[in-house]
C-alpha cells in the first residue's frame, strides 16, 4: 500500500492544479501497483525462451509431485483393459524392419477419456490444463487464452514396442508448408500454432527409448529426407532424446520434427499427451459443439477456461493467469467496450459478430 500524501506535503507550486496533481499521483500509484502485481506473475525464463526458439523443445522439470505421479498411475491401472492396441498394419507408426520399429511384434497402446474418469482418478489429468508450473510456459508459447485443442491421450509401451517414425514439422513429405503446425517468432514473441505437452509418468533414462526430436527443425525450410524419417540415416547430434523423470513435462512445437525410439526398459512406458493451441487457432474438433459432459462436470473455472472453443481474447474470453502465491490460477476476462458490444448487437442482432 502506498499512502496518499497529506495536503501539507503537496508542493505549493501545484496549488493551482491540485486536482491534476492528485490524478497524476493516483496514476503513478496505479502503475506501481500494476508493476508489483506483474512482478508476482511467474514467467518462462529467458534461458528457456532462448532454448525453445533455438531447438523447438523444452523440458519443464518436476511439474507433478511423486504423489501425483503415483495417483495418475494408480488411475491408469484401473483402466488397463481399456487400452486400444495399434496392431493392424495400417495403425502401425513405423516402417517394418526400420530402427524405430522395435521388435516388429509389440504394438503401442493408446487410451483416451481420462478427463472424464470419475474423481479422484481424473484430477491429475485435469490439473495439467491449468497447472501453476505450466501456465507461464503455455501462455508464452501459445499466447493469452491458450486452449486445449486435442483430446488428451495416454500412451503405453511394453519392452520392444515400436516407437514412431519422425513426423510433424512445418513441411509435409511433399515439401508443402503446413501452417497449422508451424512455429514462428516475431518481435520477441513466439507463436506455436500447435504445441505438444508430453507428461512423463515413468522415468525415461538414457537409452530407454521414447521421445526424440530433430532440434531446430521447427525452422527448417526443406522437407525431411525419407532416410531420416525411418531412422535409416543417423542425423547425429541433431536427434535429441531428453532424459526425464516421472513428473517432468516435455513441451515441443508440432512444427518440430519428432518421433519415438523403440522402448527398451523392462517396465511399461507411460505418458499423457496433450496438445494446446492459441485462442484463435484450431486443429482438432472434439470441442464442437461441446466437450463431453463428463470432461467438464466438476472441472475448475480455470480448467473450463482452457477448454473454451477458439475465438479472440477480446470477445469476453476467460484467460488463465498464473500467480506465484496461488495454488489455483486466476482468471481475467478480456472484453471490448460495452458501447461497442451494444452497437454490434444493434447491427447484427446477436451478442457477438
Amino acid at each position: 500500500h502506498i499512502a496518499q500524501p497529506a495536503a501539507s506535503q503537496v508542493p505549493a507550486a501545484t496549488a493551482g492544479w491540485g486536482s491534476r496533481a492528485r490524478v497524476s499521483h493516483q496514476h503513478q500509484t496505479f502503475q506501481r501497483r500494476s508493476a508489483a502485481s506483474a512482478a508476482t506473475m511467474p514467467k518462462m525464463s529467458d534461458t528457456d525462451k532462448y532454448l525453445f526458439d533455438l531447438h523447438g523443445v523444452v523440458v519443464v522439470r518436476g511439474v507433478l509431485t511423486q504423489e501425483e505421479v503415483a495417483a495418475a498411475n494408480a488411475a491408469i491401472d484401473k483402466h488397463l483393459s481399456e487400452f486400444k492396441v495399434r496392431e493392424d498394419n495400417e495403425l502401425r507408426n513405423t516402417a517394418s524392419g526400420t530402427p524405430f520399429a522395435g521388435d516388429g511384434k509389440t504394438p503401442r497402446l493408446d487410451l483416451g477419456g481420462m478427463l472424464g474418469w470419475p474423481a479422484p482418478d481424473n484430477e491429475v489429468f485435469r490439473k495439467i490444463l491449468a497447472h501453476p508450473k505450466l501456465v507461464p510456459y503455455l501462455t508464452e508459447l501459445c499466447g493469452e487464452g491458450y486452449r486445449l485443442d486435442h483430446q488428451p491421450l495416454l500412451i503405453a509401451s511394453e519392452k520392444g514396442a515400436e516407437g514412431f517414425s519422425l513426423h510433424g514439422g512445418s513441411m509435409d513429405p511433399e515439401g508443402n508448408y503446413v501452417p497449422y503446425l508451424a512455429y514462428h517468432c516475431m518481435h520477441g514473441r513466439m507463436y506455436n500454432n500447435l504445441l505438444a505437452c508430453s507428461v512423463s509418468l515413468v522415468d525415461h533414462p538414457k537409452g530407454s527409448g521414447g521421445f526424440v526430436c530433430v532440434r531446430g527443425s521447427h525452422k527448417a525450410n526443406f522437407k525431411i529426407p525419407k532416410s531420416l524419417i525411418n531412422g535409416e540415416e543417423d542425423p547425429g547430434d541433431c536427434l535429441y532424446h531428453p532424459e526425464t523423470k516421472a513428473g517432468d513435462v516435455i513441451l515441443f512445437s508440432e512444427g518440430t520434427v519428432h518421433g519415438a525410439s523403440a522402448w527398451q526398459m523392462d517396465y511399461q512406458r507411460r505418458l499423457a499427451l496433450y496438445r494446446f493451441a492459441p485462442a484463435t487457432v484450431a486443429y482438432g474438433r472434439a470441442y464442437h459443439p461441446t466437450w463431453p459432459a463428463e470432461y467438464t462436470d466438476g472441472a475448475t473455472e480455470a480448467q473450463l477456461a482452457v477448454m473454451q472453443p477458439p475465438y479472440n481474447v477480446r470477445l469476453d474470453r476467460k484467460v488463465v493467469k498464473g500467480l506465484e502465491e496461488e495454488e489455483e490460477p486466476k482468471l481475467e476476462v478480456k472484453s471490448r467496450s460495452a458501447k461497442k458490444k451494444e452497437f454490434d448487437g444493434d447491427v447484427f442482432g446477436t451478442k457477438y459478430f
